[in-house]
């Protein structure tokens, strides 16, 4: 990768756009539900899919150490699959179509793919110590 395209900060990372792009629909889409979901279906799902980035956030902070920056990454995965739930139920109560519903969790496929990637070959992501 070439120096001016380096990644440096998490909000390079596609992964971390495509988080954002979620919770964002996730939650423009929520503000339909009804008023009787804002404790329930409403509140886990806006939670779960802004956690998705945070755990990105967490993780690339944390990356001088593979283990916690692997376990970052795998929280995240728990978060977004966490976030298919809640869109699954929101189709079956139909508060969401099927076409929002399945546009939304493939976009969630699509994180937990470049996530499990990330985490199963950390290694061009991880800080190298340099020599003092």
């Amino acid at each position: 990768m070439a120096a001016k395209n380096k990644i440096v900060h998490h909000w390079q990372l596609e992964v971390f756009k495509l988080a954002r792009d979620g919770a964002q629909g996730f939650f423009s889409l929520s503000k339909r539900f009804p008023k009787e979901e804002t404790y329930s279906l409403t509140d886990q799902g806006r939670r779960a899919s802004r956690a998705v980035g945070a755990m990105i956030a967490e993780g690339w902070r944390r990356r001088k150490y593979e283990a916690a920056f692997v376990n970052k990454l795998n929280e995240a995965e728990g978060e977004a699959a966490e976030t298919q739930v809640w869109i699954v139920h929101a189709v079956d109560c139909e508060y969401l179509t099927k076409a929002e519903g399945r546009d939304l969790h493939r976009l969630y496929d699509r994180i937990l793919g470049k996530l499990a990637n990330m985490g199963n070959r950390p290694e061009p992501w991880l800080l190298r110590k340099t020599a003092e």
